[in-house]
C-alpha cells in the first residue's frame, strides 16, 4: 500500500502509445544495438510522424538527419526513448523536461535491480516525474508498441520478424522478456494486438497506468496481463475496476509471490493468508480472470476478444465428438475446471439417434466419425444441442479433422450456418486445425483453441468473464470511525474476545477467575458442562501446553481441573505469565469454521474464512477478500468454499445459520480494516455456526498486535 497522490491509472500514457514525435537519444549507427534498433523498426514498419535520432557525434543516423541535444530538435517530441547508460539517463530526462517532452521511454538499466545505490538513481527518476509531470515508462523495461498506428518504441527482438496484426488485444506487462513473447504468438498464431507496454523498474509508469490506458483504449477490448508484483495496491484495484466499468475483460498471468506473505506467523491464519492468494482474491473482486501460463493468457484473451459481448450464458455444456475417447477426456477435463455437463432432454437425444442410431447422445455425445459424412447430419445434430434448454455452450471436439479437404468441406459450412441460428449460445471448437481454417471459424464468432485440457479451461475462464461481468462491482464499505486498540490489551483470548464482541463478533458469556472455588461458582452460573483455558499473554496455543480442559459436568470437576491444569502449565512452561483461567461454556453441534484477518504487505487487511477446527491449514479450503467485505459478499465468500455442502445440510444434516456466519465474517472484517494500525492478524478457530435460525459464536480467538510480528 502506497500513497495515491498520483495520476489517474493511464493519465498522459498518450504521448506513449499514440505520438506523434519520436526522439531517439543516444540513437545509433548500428541497427543492432538498443540504441539503433528503434531508428531502424520505425522506419521499416512506417511510423507516419517525426523521427528524430539525439546523437551528439553524428549528424546523421541510419538515413536520418541526427541531432546533437534535444534542444536542437527543431520541435518538442511527443515521446523520448532514452538508449543511454544508467549514468547518463537521469540528465538525459531532465534535458527531456527541459524541451516539454510529454513521456520517455527508458530502456537504460542498472538502477533498483542492483541494490540500493540502483534504487537511489531511480527514485530520482521518478522524482522527474513527480516534479514536472513528464511520464516515464521504466526504466529497465522493453517498451512499447502500438500496432495499427507503427509506432515503436522497444528494442525487441521479436519484432526482427514482423509486427503482429493489428487487433484488439492490449498487452500489459511487467516483464519485457514475457510481453514480447507473448506479442510474438499472437504474431505466429495471426491474433491482432493493439498495444504493447512493458514497465519495467516502474519508477513512474506501473502496471495500473497500463491496465488503466487499455481499458479507456478504444483499440482494445481484452487486456492481458502480465504481472510480478504491485507497488501501489490502490492504484491496482482502481485500474482492474476502470477495465470493469468498461466491459473490457482482464485476463492476468501472475507469476511469483511475496515472501512476506507467504510466510506463516502464529495463527492459522498466516499459514493460510498468503500474498498470492490475496492477488486471486483481488482478482476475483473486480472480475479479472487469472491464468498459470503465457499460452493460456493468449487462448482465454483471444477467446474472449472472439467472443466480444457473445460470453456464456452460463456453465452448462455440451461436448460433441466423434471419438468416444476424446469424449471421456473431454468430460474429465471440463469436470476438474469447474463446467457441468448436463443430461440432454429426451427430445434431444431422439434426434442425434435419428440421425446416428448408433451414437452415445447423453453428454459427452459420440456421434462417431458419421457425423462428418454428410453436411445434413451434422446440422441436425448441432441445431438439436443448440436447441437443448440445458445447453449454454456447446463445445465440438474436431482432433485434426479441417486438415481433411472433405471433412472440412462438411464441417465448416454447417458451423457457420449454426452461428447464425444461434447467436445467444456459443459455439466452440477444440481442434488442432489449419490457421486459414481457424481464422475463419473465429471470424465468424467461434472460439478455436488446439487441445483438449486448454479448451476446456479457456471455457471455464469464458464462463468466469461472463459471471464477472454479469455482477456489479460492490460498492465500498463504509467503515465508522474506531478508536484505537491498546496492543497490550489484546494478548489473551479473553481480552480479544472482548475487542471482538464490541465489534459485533459472537462470543458466549464468559467469566476470568483467580482459584478453583471462583472457577466452581463461575461454571455454575454459566451452566454445565463448561471448558476451562488459561489465560496467559505468553501462551497463544493453549492445547500445547495441557492449557485446555473440555466438558466439565459438575462444580467438583471444575474444581478439581482448574489446580491440575495450573501444575501442568506451570511444569511445562514455567516462564509463562499466568493471568488466570477462562471459564466458558461447553458448546457442541454445528459445523466449525476458521474465520480471521491478516495484514498483507501489499494490499493490506484481508478478512478469511473457511474450514476450521484441527485441519484448517491440511484442506486449505478457504475463500479470503480484501477487508472491509459487506454481508453478500461474506455469503458468497461462504458459498465459494468447497465445504458449502456440509454448512448447506449435505446428507441430512441440519442447515448451518449462513447469515449469522456472514454477519461474523462482515464484522471481523471491518474490525481488521478498522484497526489495521494495531492489529496484525486476528485467529477465530473455531467459528461454530449452529444449525439455522441459531447463530454463530467465536469460540477461540487470538489477536496478533502488529508489534507483535516478526
Amino acid at each position: 500500500m502506497v500513497s495515491t497522490q498520483r495520476p489517474a491509472p493511464g493519465a498522459g500514457l498518450d504521448a506513449i502509445l499514440r505520438p506523434r514525435s519520436i526522439a531517439i537519444v543516444g540513437a545509433s549507427q548500428d541497427a543492432t544495438k538498443i540504441g539503433g534498433r528503434p531508428v531502424q523498426l520505425l522506419q521499416r514498419f512506417g511510423f507516419p510522424g517525426a523521427i528524430y535520432p539525439v546523437n551528439p557525434r553524428a549528424t546523421e543516423v541510419q538515413g536520418l538527419p541526427a541531432y546533437a541535444s534535444l534542444a536542437a530538435l527543431p520541435q518538442a517530441p511527443d515521446l523520448a526513448i532514452i538508449a543511454v547508460a544508467a549514468e547518463h539517463a537521469h540528465q538525459a530526462l531532465e534535458d527531456c523536461a527541459a524541451r516539454g517532452t510529454r513521456a520517455c521511454v527508458v530502456f537504460s538499466s542498472g538502477f533498483a535491480e542492483l541494490g540500493a545505490e540502483g534504487e537511489a538513481a531511480q527514485a530520482a527518476l521518478g522524482a522527474i516525474a513527480a516534479r514536472t509531470g513528464m511520464r516515464i515508462l521504466g526504466p529497465n523495461c522493453l517498451g512499447a508498441v502500438s500496432v495499427a498506428e507503427r509506432s515503436i518504441a522497444t528494442f525487441s527482438i521479436v519484432l526482427e520478424g514482423a509486427l503482429p496484426p493489428a487487433g484488439t488485444l492490449g498487452i500489459a506487462s511487467q516483464s519485457g522478456n514475457l510481453g514480447s513473447y507473448t506479442m510474438l504468438l499472437a504474431r505466429e498464431r495471426g491474433i491482432g494486438v493493439s498495444r504493447f507496454l512493458t514497465t519495467g523498474n516502474e519508477c513512474d509508469v506501473d502496471i495500473a497506468d497500463a491496465i488503466g490506458f487499455l481499458a479507456q483504449d478504444d483499440a482494445t477490448k481484452v487486456v492481458l496481463a502480465v504481472l510480478e508484483t504491485c507497488r501501489d495496491a490502490p492504484r491496482l484495484v482502481r485500474a482492474l475496476e476502470m477495465a470493469r466499468e468498461a466491459g473490457k475483460p482482464v485476463v492476468v498471468l501472475k507469476i511469483g509471490s511475496t515472501a512476506a506473505g507467504q510466510a506463516a506467523a502464529a495463527s492459522h491464519t498466516g499459514a493460510l493468508a498468503g500474498s498470492d492468494a490475496v492477488f486471486d482474491a483481488v482478482f476475483a473482486r473486480t472480475g479479472a480472470v487469472r491464468v498459470r501460463s503465457v499460452e493460456a493468457l493468449l487462448d482465454l484473451g483471444h477467446a474472449a476478444a472472439v467472443c466480444g459481448e457473445a460470453l456464456p450464458r452460463g456453465r452448462r455444456t455440451m461436448l460433441l465428438t466423434a471419438s468416444g475417447g476424446f469424449g471421456v477426456m473431454l468430460a474429465d477435463a471440463a469436470t476438474q475446471v469447474g463446467l457441468a455437463l448436463p443430461t440432454p432432454e429426451p427430445a434431444t437425444q431422439q434426434r442425434i439417434l435419428a440421425q446416428v442410431p448408433f451414437a452415445s447422445a447423453r453428454n459427452p455425445v459420440d456421434a462417431t466419425a458419421t457425423m462428418g459424412a454428410r453436411p445434413e447430419v451434422l446440422v441436425e445434430i448441432l441445431a438439436a444441442i443448440l436447441d437443448d434448454p440445458n445447453c449454454d455452450t456447446l463445445l465440438l471436439q474436431l482432433a485434426s479433422s479441417l486438415y481433411v479437404p472433405r471433412l472440412r468441406g462438411v464441417f465448416m459450412p454447417a458451423l457457420a450456418a449454426m452461428r447464425v441460428k444461434h447467436p445467444d449460445k456459443l459455439l466452440m471448437l477444440s481442434v488442432h486445425g489449419p490457421a486459414e481454417a481457424v481464422a475463419e471459424l473465429t471470424a465468424q464468432g467461434m472460439p478455436v483453441v488446439d487441445g483438449v485440457d486448454a479448451s476446456t479451461a479457456t471455457l471455464a475462464g469464458l464462463c468466469a468473464l461472463a459471471e464477472a461481468r454479469r455482477t456489479p462491482l460492490r460498492p465500498p464499505v463504509p467503515l465508522p470511525p474506531a478508536a484505537p486498540l491498546d496492543a497490550a490489551t489484546l494478548r489473551t483470548e479473553a481480552a480479544a474476545k472482548q475487542a471482538l464482541a464490541a465489534a459485533g463478533v459472537p462470543v458466549l458469556p464468559e467469566r476470568v477467575v483467580h482459584s478453583a472455588a471462583e472457577a466452581a461458582q463461575a461454571a455454575a452460573e454459566l451452566g454445565f458442562p463448561v471448558v476451562l483455558k488459561i489465560v496467559s499473554p505468553d501462551l497463544p496455543h493453549k492445547t500445547e501446553v495441557g492449557g485446555v480442559v473440555l466438558d466439565l459436568a459438575d462444580a467438583a470437576a471444575v474444581a478439581a481441573a482448574h489446580d491440575a491444569m495450573l501444575a501442568r502449565v506451570r511444569a511445562a512452561a514455567p516462564q509463562a505469565r499466568i493471568e488466570g483461567v477462562l471459564v466458558a461454556p461447553m458448546r457442541r453441534g454445528g459445523v466449525e469454521l476458521i474465520l480471521g484477518s491478516k495484514r498483507d504487505p501489499v494490499f493490506g487487511p484481508v478478512v478469511l474464512v473457511g474450514l476450521g477446527g484441527i485441519f484448517a491449514e491440511i484442506m486449505q479450503d478457504v475463500a479470503i477478500r480484501p477487508a472491509p467485505v459487506d454481508e453478500a459478499e461474506a455469503l458468497a465468500m461462504l458459498r465459494g468454499l468447497k465445504a458449502f455442502p456440509v454448512l448447506n445440510g449435505a446428507r441430512g444434516r441440519p442447515k448451518a445459520d449462513l447469515a449469522a456466519a456472514a454477519r461474523a465474517v462482515a464484522a471481523l472484517s471491518r474490525f481488521a480494516a478498522q484497526q489495521a494500525a494495531t492489529v496484525a492478524e486476528v485467529d477465530i478457530n473455531p467459528l461454530l455456526v449452529l444449525p439455522e435460525g441459531q447463530g454463530a459464536v467465536a469460540l477461540d480467538a487470538l489477536i496478533i498486535p502488529v508489534e507483535d510480528q516478526p
